[in-house]
């Protein structure tokens, strides 16, 4: 095969993974280390390039103890096997970054800033010294902040570089730091973004601080969001809390022509179908009876009125007020509770977060435990909700992306969010009459607007069967055909091929 028929060699540099293809390696699946909703996107779109046949390779910190307790009960065989997969690592696709910051961690982000600066550090340091010489790649794909640095390399060595970006966190540090952790940071120095305007090196080293995140923006070649109505709410000054130099560097990339967004998509394993943790599995053509029994046997368990024919709203999210937007709901949840009263309308909570005592000190004022259940966030119970639920509460106040408004409709439950973000990319207020939709949007951001979409959400619930199921299944059918990874993964590699001006695989 000629230099010119070879497929070009794509590197996904990531601080995070679910799971990687079979062919990566014997035991690929230990090296698991998830965060968020990063680690999904990773993976999906590792393995479908994997999977076309892409020169693809990966880029992961050495996170031994996250590795070594994926083995399970043979532990001492398979750490033997990590051990020879580590040492014939330069023939693999996967390229694991060396160093003692991150060999011991339990989790991929620390509580404590200056370790996740230092395990930053030394993962990019790794890679710009020792993973980009030894595997060449065509194309980098970074992402976010902890991989911020290697975008103003890439401009030093020629090399078209794409920065997701799919947290708005950053961390600032001198360039005097940098250098001590290894990085040689004098030969791309003019290509990192600083806290304020960069006149020479020496008075730029020790005093002028480097972001990381918009270094990342600034440095690449082209740039992404996970959903495109929140990169255009970035760029037209909606949210207040986007720091004014990301905002800038985001405006620049948009006029150039080089960013956008692409939706992330939610685990292929939340299928109804298939899904084990659920009580009775369903699909769109018979989820009616279906959906019903998973409410009883999740009333039951929760301690609620067991009634099939209550409406049931589930509340997946952190119970964060600064952007999920739970004390709308608060506000108002012990007159939605009220007015519905004659349908036993029921609220279930299976999240964590600050706002979770509010809403037991509502339970408990108002003596509504056989109508609202508070509990916290557990995947497993978070998953019998979907399947048993009627709608979700997501009354977000932003969103880059979200996955909840994703999943729930795969499993026949109905989004009330606020319009905003990726939350209005992929959510469209129901109309029976055109047969369109798939949840209820509001616009302002209250209580009255969040009222007024669960009432909306009521009196869809209140059609007959003959006429809200077919609409329910409509939902189910097209959600699982338009959120998913396959579809995401999709989009990426023609961002790729944009970039790269050829095709990912060759047909040669």
């Amino acid at each position: 095969m000629t230099e010119q028929a070879k497929n070009p060699r794509v590197l996904i540099v990531t601080p995070e993974v679910t799971y990687l293809p079979q062919g990566m390696g014997n035991i690929a699946n230990y090296f698991s280390a998830k965060a968020g909703g990063l680690a999904d996107v990773s993976a999906s779109l590792i393995s479908k390039l994997f999977s076309l046949g892409a020169d693809v390779h990966v880029a992961l910190p050495d996170y031994r103890g996250i590795f070594n307790s994926n083995i399970g009960p043979l532990g001492e065989i398979y750490e033997k096997e990590l051990a020879t997969y580590r040492k014939y690592l330069p023939e693999e696709r996967l390229h694991l970054a060396e160093d003692r910051a991150f060999y011991y961690v339990h989790s991929v982000y620390s509580n404590v800033p200056a370790e996740n600066l230092k395990i930053s550090l030394a993962f990019q340091r790794e890679v710009i010294n020792n993973i980009l010489m030894r595997v060449k790649p065509d194309l980098i794909h970074c992402n976010d902040w902890m991989t911020g640095l290697i975008p103003g390399y890439s401009r030093r060595i020629h090399i078209p570089c794409l920065f997701t970006i799919h947290n708005i966190h950053t961390v600032k540090t001198p360039l005097s730091v940098i250098e001590d952790r290894g990085i040689d940071a004098a030969g791309f120095w003019q290509n990192l973004f600083y806290d304020r305007m960069a006149g020479t090196y020496e008075e730029t080293r020790d005093s002028n601080l480097v972001d990381f995140l918009v270094s990342g923006v600034f440095g690449a070649h082209f740039v992404n969001t996970v959903s495109p109505t929140f990169l255009s709410e970035i760029v037209g000054g909606r949210h207040n809390f986007i720091p004014p130099p990301l905002h800038l560097e985001l405006i620049n990339k948009v006029e150039a022509g080089v960013a956008d967004g692409i939706l992330n998509a939610p685990d292929p394993s939340y299928d109804p179908v298939t899904d084990p943790d659920i009580y009775r599995n369903y699909t769109a053509e018979d989820h009616f009876e279906k959906k019903r029994k998973n409410k009883r046997l999740l009333q039951n368990r929760l301690g609620l009125a067991e009634d099939e024919d209550a409406p049931l709203f589930f509340w997946p999210s952190r119970l964060d007020p600064v952007q999920k937007g739970c004390q709308l709901l608060a506000d108002i949840l012990y007159l939605v509770v009220s007015k519905y009263a004659s349908q036993n309308l029921q609220v279930v909570f299976v999240s964590s977060g600050v706002f979770k005592q509010h809403f037991n000190a509502i339970k408990e004022f108002h003596g509504l435990k056989k109508r609202v259940a508070v509990y916290d966030f557990d995947e497993s119970l978070s998953r019998k909700a979907y399947a048993a639920a009627d709608f979700i509460l997501m009354p977000s106040s932003f969103e880059p992306c979200g996955l909840s408004q994703m999943i729930a409709p795969r499993y026949g439950a109905l989004p009330v969010a606020h319009d905003t973000g990726g939350i209005h990319d992929t959510v469209v207020h129901m109309d029976v009459g055109r047969g369109i939709g798939n949840g209820f949007l509001f616009e302002i951001f209250d209580a009255y607007g969040l009222f007024w979409a669960i009432d909306q959400a009521m009196a869809f619930y209140a059609l007959a069967p003959e006429v809200k199921n077919p609409q329910i299944a409509r939902v189910m059918s097209e959600s699982a055909a338009m959120f998913n990874h396959e579809v995401t993964a999709r989009r990426y590699i023609e961002l790729y091929e944009k970039m790269l001006q050829r095709p990912l695989v060759s047909n040669v």
